[in-house]
């Protein structure tokens, strides 16, 4: 079983902090939160059909209703009023957000020019094999079903593998060993270049 050192591996892997807590359940209120929140709503969208504009609309009027309710009864009953923060994006935070997004459509941007400027087949083949994959896997299953199998998968896969390593490590180390004897059996062609005058 998992040691220490595999378990701080496993830790620092995910990123190290609350998100690492989160997904290897070291915070269990909070990955009880995620698991039975994603699930309530898992199933009011694809099973029960609800509607997520609908949702987002009556979760709303519900809040203000609440809210000006509140603030009007506690002026008559002399009473505080709601205590309502100040709902305001810091100016770092949408900085940052703009850096982030920022390099995510340069890296975008990168590889559309390496593929059309460059003509790289490769990157071309990488990009063609995601989009296909998406394009299939977005056949099979609905968005939402999908969004759901990757949360599950998120929250039990790294406690899987934190807690079952050595074992997990030992058979993947031994795979890749049969699929190299096997992929040095495959005869590899040998490039002839041409000669141009």
């Amino acid at each position: 079983m998992g040691d220490s050192a595999s378990s701080s591996y496993v830790h620092k892997s995910l990123g190290g902090g609350s998100v690492a807590d989160l997904l290897l359940w070291r915070n269990r209120t909070g990955a009880a939160i995620l698991l039975v929140s994603s699930t309530v709503f898992w199933f009011l969208f694809e099973r029960a059909g609800y509607n997520l504009l609908s949702f987002v609309s009556n979760v709303l009027l519900l809040l203000v209703a609440i809210l000006f309710l509140w603030a009007k009864s506690a002026s008559l009953l002399n009473r505080p009023l709601p205590p309502v923060p100040n709902m305001e994006i810091p100016e770092g935070f949408a900085i940052k957000a703009a850096d982030d997004i920022l390099v995510l459509i340069n890296h975008v941007l990168s590889v559309a020019s390496d593929i059309t400027i460059a003509r790289n087949p490769i990157r071309l083949l990488q990009v063609l094999f995601v989009l296909w994959a998406i394009s299939y896997v977005g056949t099979l299953i609905n968005s939402l079903t999908l969004v759901y199998i990757v949360i599950l998968l998120s929250l039990s896969l790294p406690v899987v593998y934190e807690k079952y390593q050595d074992h997990i490590d030992d058979k993947l180390d031994s795979t890749s060993k049969v699929i190299r004897n096997i992929s040095r059996k495959i005869p590899m062609p040998v490039s002839k270049e041409k000669k141009y005058q």
